[in-house]
Formats: C-alpha cells, structure tokens, sequence
C-alpha cells in the first residue's frame, strides 16, 4: 500500500502547476534543489513544484576562449 502513495505522489508532482523537470533546468543553466537557493541563486521556476526548486546563479557565467 505505500508503494501506491508513493506513486500517487510522484505522479502529482510530476504533473502539477509549473513543473518542467530537471532537464529543462539543467538546459537553461540552473539546477535542481530541494527547499531554497543557496546564497548568490535566484528562484527561476520549480523542477517539481512545489517542492524542488529550479535556481540559477544571480551572476551570469561567461565563457572564456
């Protein structure tokens, strides 16, 4: 029976509100964090919402050649 919670919950995450999932995340330079940003991140969408959260960095990185 709680395997069956489990899924119930998953999928509900999965399909709810503005989730995108990581690997929209990770494609637009963010990551995926449980809670809050840290220090020097701002909250840029969710991963699974309301839970995960999708940050990025405040400052854009540049690459160097």
């Amino acid at each position: 029976m709680g395997i069956l919670w489990f899924i119930l919950i998953f999928i509900t995450l999965t399909g709810h509100g503005d989730a995108h999932g990581p690997d929209s995340c990770n494609h637009e330079g963010g990551l995926c964090r449980v809670g809050n940003c840290i220090s020097g991140e701002y909250l840029a969408r969710y991963c699974f919402e309301p839970i995960i959260l999708c940050c990025k960095s405040l400052s854009p990185t540049t690459a160097k050649s």
